[in-house]
């Protein structure tokens, strides 16, 4: 899967990547310092938790990582790993703090669905945290269903469960 490639638009490009490619440090760093300012806990120690997935979980033939290029430089990307048999868990969805409000994000998640269906995975499960609403509005915007009350508190309900059933 690492070299899979397509495009949209002429600008970009979704490529898949192994965990150690150079092009995913961006959306380690900025999910490391996102997460540490939203919910505390230092830059380092978020870094490192998140550079400390084994990489096989986001490998083939159960999982992907994905990176949107435009002109090259990673500006969105997410991965998703074997959840069970017939579920795929998005992870890690980012779009850099400079390209927000343009669609890719949206676009991250459509191309992790259509690569989890061609794996032969029946539905999508994540979850979000309680400080992430413009995480919670994307899921809900793509057709996510939550798995809680939303019209709790979200700091009530710890993390933000969603399922999609893929077609």
């Amino acid at each position: 899967m690492p070299g899979y490639v397509t495009t949209f638009d002429t600008a970009f490009q979704v490529l898949a990547v192994d965990q150690d490619d150079p092009r995913v440090a961006p959306l380690l760093a900025e999910l490391a310092h996102e997460y540490s300012s939203r919910y505390g806990g230092t830059f380092e120690a978020m870094h490192e938790d998140l550079r400390g997935y084994p990489r096989e979980r986001f490998a083939p033939p159960h999982g992907a990582l994905l990176l949107v290029l435009e002109h090259g430089e990673p500006v969105a990307g997410g991965a998703f790993q074997r959840y069970d048999e017939r579920t795929a868990e998005l992870k890690r969805i980012w779009t850099h703090s400079a390209h927000r409000r343009r669609g890719l994000a949206r676009r991250v998640v459509a191309e992790l669905e259509r690569e989890a269906a061609a794996r032969g995975y029946e539905r999508v499960y994540l979850t979000t945290g309680p400080r992430q609403p413009e995480a919670k509005a994307l899921y809900l915007a793509a057709g996510y269903t939550p798995l809680f009350d939303v019209t709790a508190d979200p700091e009530t309900i710890g993390p933000l469960a969603f399922e999609k059933a893929l077609q």
